[in-house]
């Protein structure tokens, strides 16, 4: 008789969790993935996937169908808030391997694919309403792992070989085994909207600095742009009138940008306080457990590494845990391997999305604006570019 495959349980139907069952199902584990809502979906706009984010889909073997959906273009530069450039990056649009181009997506339709590959992939099952209530670790060498979800008249348990917690960045396993870990608002909140049919005339990521605020705008589609606008604001904050206050917030900015949050209907902008893990957790392991995407490290989104570094994770999940126990059977040496490939990485990550956005958002009005921007139109984007190398030019395990 054929032996017995491993198993694994994921927490989370996000990016990272649907990808690293897809990962786990490569491998040839058992996978079951736990999202608490009443359906797989996700809540967005849009987003930009660079190259080290396609790199791990090709892995997945998903690049091609991402591609499907996305719209290929590249970051274009920095501009101040009247919509004069402060540092332009050479336009790579059409050059798939440069290191400034990205893929503009919807999020929705970048978790549509991801679902569907899940759906599709052997052993893989896919369960909702499935808030987990407990966890115990177990440990590497011994007894297997324990969640336990549903209500609390009902509640199941289910014991695997491994679990891997993305349930992104308020986790509920991070918070029971990594109880320091917590997350911290940022100080920003931010809107986003997708707008339609667009005269936006530069289809690349074009990103504006002001006092105590960052716009940014890409195309997802041949019709559609999404943008963001990230503003320093108290936590909690409410504005009886979203689209009103948004407006006003960058009535004075360059006219792209006005035209931009005018054209966007109240019913699909968003926004939200912005958290993130600025030390995150001492490891990335614990037990039999694992740690994947924003739950691992969730990131300021001045860097647009969240969907990219969570697709790594997923990646890793497979080829180093899931492979590496195949291999040698020493479960706590393939999730060393884990934590070391990936903590690091992550870590310098979220200091650098720290960074970005002191230097950006982070700057207040009068003379910081003038230094800043004076700095920006004196430093010639060769350095910049080669900054962000690193990050983009991943290798896979």
């Amino acid at each position: 008789m054929p032996a017995e495959r491993p198993t694994a349980l994921v927490v989370g139907g996000g990016i990272a969790g649907l990808a690293s069952a897809i990962a786990l199902s490569q491998a040839g584990w058992q996978t079951t993935v736990l999202e608490q809502a009443r359906a797989f979906s996700e809540v967005g706009a849009g987003l930009s996937i660079s190259g080290n984010g396609m790199t791990a889909l090709a892995v997945l073997g998903l690049d091609e169908a991402v591609r499907a959906v996305a719209y290929q273009t590249a970051t274009a530069g920095y501009q101040d808030l009247g919509g004069r450039w402060l540092m332009r990056l050479p336009d790579t649009r059409r050059d798939p391997t440069a290191i400034t181009t990205i893929w503009g997506v919807h999020r929705q339709r970048l978790h549509t694919v991801l679902r569907s590959a899940a759906e599709a992939a052997d052993g893989v099952t896919l369960v909702t309403n499935a808030e987990v209530t407990a966890i115990r670790p177990g440990v590497p060498a011994g007894e297997p792992a324990l969640v336990t979800w549903g209500t609390e008249a009902a509640p199941i348990t289910a014991q695997a070989d491994l679990i891997v917690a993305a349930d992104g960045v308020r986790s509920a396993v991070r918070a029971e085994l990594f109880p320091a870990a917590n997350p911290r608002y940022s100080g920003y909140t931010s809107w986003r909207g997708v707008v339609s049919d667009t005269t936006t005339a530069d289809s690349r990521l074009v990103q504006a600095l002001g006092p105590g605020a960052e716009f940014g705008a890409l195309r997802i589609s041949d019709s559609e742009t999404y943008w963001y606008g990230y503003i320093r604001n108290a936590e909690g904050a409410i504005f009886p009138d979203e689209p009103t206050a948004a407006r006003e917030r960058f009535a004075g900015w360059a006219g792209w940008i006005r035209d931009l949050v005018a054209a966007t209907p109240g019913s699909s902008l968003m926004r939200h306080d912005v958290y993130h893990l600025p030390t995150g957790p001492s490891s990335y392991r614990s037990g039999r457990v694992v740690l994947a995407g924003d739950a691992a490290h969730a990131a300021l989104p001045t860097t647009g590494q969240g969907a990219a570094t969570a697709v790594e994770d997923a990646v890793c999940v497979g080829r180093i845990v899931a492979a590496g126990i195949g291999e040698s059977g020493d479960m706590a040496a393939a999730l060393t391997a884990y934590d070391k490939a990936r903590r690091e990485r992550c870590q310098r990550i979220v200091r650098t999305g720290v960074m970005i956005s002191r230097f950006g958002a982070g700057v207040g009005p009068g003379l910081p604006q003038t230094v800043r921007n004076t700095v920006l139109r004196l430093t010639p984007p060769g350095p910049l570019i080669r900054f962000g190398a690193p990050i983009v030019r991943w290798t896979p395990p």
